[in-house]
């Protein structure tokens, strides 16, 4: 028989609810990771590196937001301003020192958020498919005025998912609240490394949304990455092998201390 996965730790939140997660003891600068939209901690990018950082010595820490995976609450109770409160919470009590986020899809906006929110903490941003603003520029123009009314009446509606059968539910809460926390309409003033990988062949995200991230970000030190043939999940083993590569190279870059 095989390993049986060890049962994540539960993280306990002052409203009452408890993320579950996974720690690994290590060095700094650790590495924290931001999982995408209805994904949770136990995805390929997450366990990828969950083994580099055992294998390199340094922290790591993976998790899930309110709602997703094996954390409590409903999915439908979640927002992009709570689930950075999560991210937050998570590099409060969970983490020393410098770290590394690294941002998948939904992830990519929440690493934003939360570097922003403990600045002196950040010593670098890697995002996958990094989805800042996606409620405003990607969901909400394409909602028809049937299910703009739904969302109004009802509060969510449920939307066709390229990735699985079930449908996608959209909150008029994550709507409304998503544009409270918009980073793309101004500078972002965060000067850390960043590194950006996007597939040009993403469906979900387009891959102009991390160059504008890229515009945007006061940093001199950021590098975007367009993998030709890819798309938006980014979890082949070549997509894999590029993922690791890049922390580790951001790692070494960081140990040297040129940035």
């Amino acid at each position: 028989m095989g390993d049986v996965p060890a049962a994540a730790d539960l993280l306990k939140v002052p409203d009452g609810h408890a993320l579950a997660y996974h720690r690994t003891q290590g060095r700094s600068p650790g590495i924290v990771f931001l999982t995408g939209y209805q994904s949770d901690m136990t995805g390929q990018k997450a366990v990828a590196l969950e083994a580099f950082c055992r294998t390199h010595g340094h922290a790591f820490v993976r998790f899930d937001y309110l709602g997703h995976g094996q954390s409590s609450g409903a999915f439908t109770d979640g927002t992009i301003g709570r689930w950075c409160e999560d991210a937050v919470l998570v590099l409060d009590r969970l983490t020393a020192g410098p770290q590394v986020l690294v941002g998948s899809s939904l992830g990519g906006w929440i690493m934003v958020l939360a570097a922003l929110r403990r600045r002196t903490r950040i010593a670098g941003l890697i995002g996958v498919a990094a989805a800042p603003d996606f409620t405003e520029d990607l969901i909400w123009p394409e909602l028809s005025p049937s299910e703009r009314g739904r969302l109004d009446t009802e509060g969510v509606v449920h939307l066709a998912n390229p990735h699985g059968e079930a449908p996608t539910p959209v909150t008029k809460a994550l709507i409304e609240d998503g544009r409270k926390h918009l980073v793309l309409r101004g500078e972002i003033p965060l000067t850390c490394p960043v590194r950006l990988i996007h597939g040009l062949e993403d469906r979900d995200v387009p891959w102009r949304t991390s160059v504008r991230l890229a515009e945007r970000l006061q940093s001199v030190d950021c590098e975007v990455a367009l993998i030709k043939g890819a798309g938006h999940r980014l979890s082949e083993a070549a997509d894999l092998a590029r993922l690791t590569a890049t922390v580790e190279r951001l790692l070494v870059r960081l140990d040297s201390g040129r940035c």
